[in-house]
């Protein structure tokens, strides 16, 4: 493996509802977040296009193909959910929220060895953020 776990999961867009305070949408409220990919989901709140509800959720950003070469279309402006989960052992604590959607697509537990440096000493290790 030479990427970063994440490039090639997807798992979480594909198995959670993302939702977010509308303002974080809003241009003129300093969000970032497209308001096209968005959805109303009650007053307060939107909702990631596609992850709003059914049996197979997929965020609208979410592209290639889960488990394989998977990513977020809109890295830089995803939403504070998004944000805010993290892999599971990328920082040395587990991901309940990452195992569940990584286990709901039928894939492997992220564990601490993912982390670790595969090429042994006096290589650089992986990096610590998506």
């Amino acid at each position: 493996m030479t990427d970063h776990p994440c490039l090639a999961c997807g798992a979480c867009c594909a198995h959670f509802r993302v939702a977010f305070h509308w303002s974080e949408s809003e241009p003129f409220m300093g969000g970032s977040t497209p308001a096209s990919l968005t959805e109303k989901l009650d007053p307060h709140r939107v909702a990631m296009r596609g992850t709003r509800g059914g049996s197979h959720p997929r965020c609208a950003a979410l592209e290639g193909t889960v488990g394989a070469d998977a990513h977020c279309g809109i890295y830089a402006q995803r939403p504070s959910p998004c944000r805010e989960l993290q892999p599971a052992w990328e920082n040395g604590q587990p991901s309940p929220q990452c195992d569940r959607a990584r286990e709901a697509h039928g894939l492997a537990p992220l564990t601490p060895e993912t982390w670790r440096d595969p090429h042994g000493p006096g290589w650089p290790p992986w990096p610590r953020s998506a």
